[in-house]
C-alpha cells in the first residue's frame, strides 16, 4: 500500500538561494512545525544518516522506535531526499528545485509505503504535508526572499482561514508584502498581522496606506458548514456585511483609491438553481434567507468601494486537500459513504485551488497574459457535474468500491448529528463564467478527472 501527496510552489528566489537552507536538514524544523528536531551524523551529503523528532504526540514513540533516515539523494540546487524506515513500512520525503523565469519551482513530495502506510499517515505523513503552502512562504523568508520596489503591498481581510492562508503564502513566495487583517494576531502565522473587529474604522486603515500599489482582498466571513438556525444565518451574513462595509468606509479615507479590489462572493447567492445554467447575467432569486440572504447584501454593501479597479469573485467549491469540502467528501467516501445523494442530479460547481490562485493573481494584474474587467466574475470550471458523478470519480480515485445512494431523510440526520447544513449536500447549481473565455485566461485543471489526480495523487 502507499499514500503520496505532491505540492509544487513556484518560489522568486534562485535554486541556489533556497538550496542553502534547503540542504540542511537541521533546519527543517525552523519551517515545518510537523518537525520537531533533526540531528545528522555527519555533514549533509548523499548517503548521510540522521534522526528526527515529529511534534506532537508522535515524537516520543517515534524517538524510541524510529531507525535513522537516510539522506538518499544530494544533488546540490535541485533535489533532496530523506528516507526514513518505519515499522513495516518506509516514509520518503522528497524535494526538488527547477528553474524558471524569475525564481524556481519548488515541489515536495510526501510518500509512506508498506503494510502500515495508512497508519502512519494519519500519525506523521499527512502532519508532514499540511501547511505546505505556508511552510514555504516560511522556507522563502529563511532562504532571504526581500520584496523589491514593483512588489504589491496585498492586505488579506480574513486572511487566517483556508484560502486567506493559501494566497498570502502563495503571494509571500512570489516576492510581495502581505498583511493580514485578523480579530486575532495568531504567533504561528508567517505574515504581518494587524488587528481590527471587522466593524468599524479604526488604526488598521493604515495598512492600507503605502508608498506603492495597494490591493486589497477581503474573505472575511464565517464558515457557512453549519446548523441553518436563523441565529447561525445572521452571524453568515453580519460577518460578511459588517467587515466589507468597514472596508468600504476606509477606503473612503485613503488619499488615493486602493489599486485592485477582489471582494469574495459565492455562486451559492443563486441558492438551488435546479437546472438554470447560472453566468455573471443571471438574476438573482428573491426571498430565499440563505444563501442569497446571506451573499446578496454581502455583495451590495461592497457597492460604494473607491478602488481603481474592482472584481465580486462569486467562487463555486474550491477543491484544496486543505479545505474543508474536501476533506469532508473525501473522508465520507474512505468510511464507504460515497454513493450519490438523493437522486444524484444536483450540479457540483467547482474550480482547483490553483486555478482559484491564478484568478486571483490575474484580477490583482499579475498575469500580463490575462485581463479581467472589473465587475461580477464566476470562479468555476466550465465543467460542473452531477452529484452522482462527483461521487463516481471520487470513490475510483480512492479506490473504493460502489456505494448505497444516501436518501434525503438520512442526509439530515447525519447533519443535524455532524452541526452542519444539509442543503450543501442534496442543493446544488451548474455555475460557469461567460466572461472568462474573453479574458484570455486558460484552466489548469478544467476537468473534474484532470482536477483529482492532482489533489488525490495514488
Amino acid at each position: 500500500m502507499a499514500r503520496t501527496t505532491e505540492y509544487t510552489q513556484f518560489v522568486a528566489l534562485s535554486a541556489e538561494r533556497l538550496w542553502a537552507v534547503l540542504a540542511d536538514p537541521r533546519r527543517w524544523p525552523e519551517w515545518n512545525p510537523a518537525v520537531a528536531s533533526v540531528t545528522l551524523h555527519g555533514p549533509p551529503g548523499a548517503g548521510v544518516t540522521g534522526d528526527y523528532l515529529p511534534s506532537g504526540m508522535a515524537s516520543r514513540v517515534h524517538g524510541r522506535l524510529a531507525k535513522p533516515f537516510v539522506l538518499s539523494a544530494f544533488e546540490p540546487n535541485r533535489r533532496l531526499v530523506i528516507e526514513q524506515p518505519e515499522p513495516a513500512g518506509n516514509l520518503t520525503v522528497d524535494w526538488t528545485l527547477a528553474p524558471r523565469d524569475g525564481g524556481c519551482d519548488l515541489t515536495q513530495r510526501v510518500c509512506l509505503t508498506g503494510a502500515t502506510a495508512p497508519i502512519f499517515w494519519r500519525i506523521v505523513g499527512a502532519r508532514l504535508q499540511a501547511g505546505a503552502r505556508v511552510g514555504f512562504a516560511r522556507l522563502a523568508r529563511l532562504a532571504g526572499i526581500v520584496p523589491d520596489e514593483a512588489a504589491l503591498n496585498v492586505v488579506i481581510a480574513g486572511g487566517s482561514g483556508s484560502l486567506g492562508r493559501t494566497i498570502a503564502a502563495d503571494l509571500t513566495c512570489r516576492g510581495h508584502r502581505v498583511t493580514i487583517l485578523t480579530r486575532r494576531s495568531n504567533p504561528a502565522v508567517p505574515f504581518t498581522q494587524v488587528e481590527w473587529d471587522g466593524r468599524s474604522v479604526g488604526d488598521w486603515v493604515g495598512a492600507l496606506r503605502n508608498p506603492g500599489p495597494t490591493v486589497l482582498i477581503n474573505l472575511a466571513g464565517k464558515l457557512v458548514d453549519c446548523p441553518p438556525t436563523t441565529r447561525n444565518i445572521d452571524e453568515l451574513r453580519s460577518s460578511r456585511v459588517d467587515p466589507t462595509a468597514a472596508l468600504v468606509a476606509a477606503s473612503k479615507t485613503l488619499d488615493r483609491p486602493i489599486t485592485s479590489w477582489i471582494q469574495a462572493s459565492t455562486t451559492a447567492i443563486w441558492s438551488d438553481a435546479g437546472e438554470t445554467h447560472c453566468t455573471e447575467t443571471t438574476s438573482l432569486p428573491v426571498g430565499l434567507p440563505q444563501m442569497t440572504g446571506v451573499a446578496e447584501p454581502w455583495e451590495r454593501a461592497f457597492a460604494g468601494a473607491v478602488a481603481d479597479h474592482r472584481i465580486v469573485l462569486r467562487t463555486s467549491i474550491v477543491l484544496d486537500p486543505e479545505a474543508p469540502a474536501l476533506q469532508r467528501l473525501t473522508g465520507l467516501t474512505r468510511m464507504g459513504l460515497g454513493g450519490r445523494i438523493g437522486r444524484g442530479d444536483q450540479w457540483f460547481s467547482w474550480i482547483h485551488v490553483e486555478d482559484w490562485l491564478a484568478l486571483v493573481r490575474a484580477g490583482l494584474g499579475l498575469d500580463p497574459e490575462v485581463t479581467l474587467p472589473d465587475g461580477i466574475l464566476v470562479a468555476a470550471t466550465d465543467f460542473p457535474v452531477r452529484n452522482r458523478d462527483l461521487m463516481r470519480v471520487l470513490r475510483r480515485r480512492l479506490r473504493r468500491p460502489p456505494a448505497l445512494p444516501t436518501p434525503i431523510p438520512v442526509l439530515k440526520l447525519g447533519a443535524a448529528l455532524l452541526r452542519t447544513d444539509p442543503a450543501l449536500g442534496y442543493t446544488g447549481r451548474h455555475a460557469t463564467s461567460e466572461v472568462l473565455p474573453h479574458t484570455g485566461f486558460r484552466f489548469r485543471y478544467p476537468s473534474l478527472d484532470e482536477a483529482l489526480a492532482d489533489l488525490l495523487p495514488d
